[in-house]
């Protein structure tokens, strides 16, 4: 390794109080001159000084340590998003695997548990099929440690580029299949993780480009196409075929709600939110996601015929939910996962809850108000329950001033009673060791018998021994 790989190596990797002092050493056995002083010092953090550092030719980014570890892979184990910003934007190998384990800088971003270094991995071109040297690629190393919010992120990227080549007319076609302008819209909503219909056909009313029939069939149009292709690669991917389907699904409920005249699209989200009288139960939205997965049109995919042994038997309203068994099954979201998830939308960690039943959570006010018009018919029966809850459940009598005393008073009697009888104990010479080895079978357990030579305490004497042996015969 080079000086100017060594100094990069240096100052760019993530520090420790340890790794300062032995860099200290090298600067004082090396003799380095300024500049290379001040960047030797330089810690990981201060993106400023490495800037300045990589601003300097003689210095490679993609340079290795002795484990072959570049600063990206530091960097991005070490969550330092900002440092692996800089980086990349330096030209840092996103892919390189020169590691002695052969891992990458996604992998070290699954590892750290960083879901915003793991799309930034993912966006600079990061392959998600490498393999390291035990043949784990960087989703199932993220989902050995646990970090399935990363295993998330990675089993849903799709990248832009693939989207992108519909917006360029294709062979003798006149115009594109996807207008330029519905690119951004479209893959915000195909990376969603939320697979809620209720957060897309949010994500839809969010754009107002997508709020329109002939948009929003290009879009579902488009997202046929990617469904097809999907399966019909080389490494067929029937996950992300599942979830292109399902997208251009709710995309042609919109279309057909907009039909409807129903311009905001307020009453395809009130259809998909309206529970039912008896328990609240979204019966719409459930009929809907199982008509979805219904139709997914490569009925010899595994996804699908799981997805249907598992749904199947379900009666309505009962667990699992169509979604809740689809969302794992696209996602990798696992279902025992302790998180609050928004009624309406469905976003994890809502931390609002309703002033009144305190019962549902909320991730928004804006969720709260759209769901009100169903929850509030089950709010104050979920009041009832819970002050039938807080009634039946044992509480501690507050005692008055002489109850008190009368309870003290028997306290200290229990009190010296027990050690009264610990004292006797100790003068008898404790508890017999053959008494707790061997316990009586009889019922009413060892008593003192005159012609049996027992004690008082149950135990042979040794005086006696040869009597009761003549008795037993």
């Amino acid at each position: 390794m080079n000086l100017s790989a060594m100094t990069c190596a240096v100052i760019i990797m993530v520090w420790s109080l340890e790794t300062d002092m032995k860099c200290r050493k090298i600067y004082q056995t090396m003799n380095l001159q300024p500049p290379r002083k001040t960047a030797l010092y330089c810690r990981l953090g201060d993106v400023q000084e490495a800037a300045q550092l990589l601003d300097n030719n003689e210095v490679r980014v993609n340079c290795l340590d002795e484990y072959g570890m570049t600063p990206l892979m530091h960097a991005a184990y070490k969550g330092k998003a900002d440092m692996c910003r800089l980086l990349l934007q330096h030209g840092a190998d996103v892919n390189c695997n020169q590691h002695e384990y052969g891992y990458t800088a996604l992998m070290f971003a699954g590892l750290s548990g960083k879901t915003d270094i793991t799309s930034m991995m993912l966006d600079a071109g990061a392959e998600t099929d490498l393999v390291n040297s035990v043949g784990r690629t960087a989703a199932q190393m993220a989902a050995f440690v646990g970090q399935h919010d990363c295993v998330t992120v990675i089993n849903n990227f799709f990248s832009r580029a693939r989207l992108e080549y519909y917006t360029r007319p294709q062979g003798l076609e006149r115009e594109p299949k996807l207008p330029p302008r519905l690119a951004g819209p479209l893959h915000k909503i195909i990376m969603t993780t939320n697979l809620n219909p209720v957060k897309i056909v949010m994500l839809v009313k969010e754009n107002p480009v997508l709020v329109d029939a002939a948009a929003l069939e290009k879009c579902y149009q488009v997202m046929d196409l990617l469904c097809e292709q999907c399966v019909k690669q080389q490494d067929m991917n029937e996950v992300l075929a599942m979830k292109m389907h399902y997208i251009s699904c709710v995309l042609q409920k919109c279309l057909a709600f907009l039909q409807k005249r129903d311009d905001k699209l307020d009453a395809l989200v009130k259809s998909l939110l309206k529970g039912r009288d008896s328990d609240g139960f979204p019966q719409y939205q459930e009929k809907f996601i199982r008509d979805c997965i219904r139709k997914f049109p490569y009925c010899e995919a595994t996804l699908l015929q799981q997805l249907v042994r598992s749904i199947a038997p379900v009666e309505i309203g009962n667990d699992p939910t169509a979604f809740s068994v689809l969302a794992q099954a696209l996602t990798g979201q696992m279902a025992f996962v302790d998180a609050d998830y928004c009624a309406t939308c469905g976003d994890k960690g809502a931390d609002k809850r309703c002033s009144l039943c305190k019962a549902v959570t909320y991730c928004s006010l804006t969720c709260q108000k759209l769901h009100w018009f169903t929850h509030k018919r089950m709010c104050r029966s979920l009041q009832e329950q819970d002050a039938d809850l807080e009634k039946d459940t044992p509480r501690l009598k507050e005692l008055k001033d002489d109850e008190s005393d009368l309870v003290m008073e028997t306290a200290n009697f229990l009190q010296e009673l027990c050690l009264r009888a610990e004292e006797k104990v100790a003068a008898a010479g404790g508890c017999p060791a053959e008494l707790l080895a061997c316990p009586s079978t009889s019922a009413e357990g060892p008593s003192c018998n005159q012609d049996g030579g027992r004690n008082n305490r149950g135990v042979l004497n040794d005086a006696d021994d040869d009597d009761d042996v003549e008795r037993h015969g």
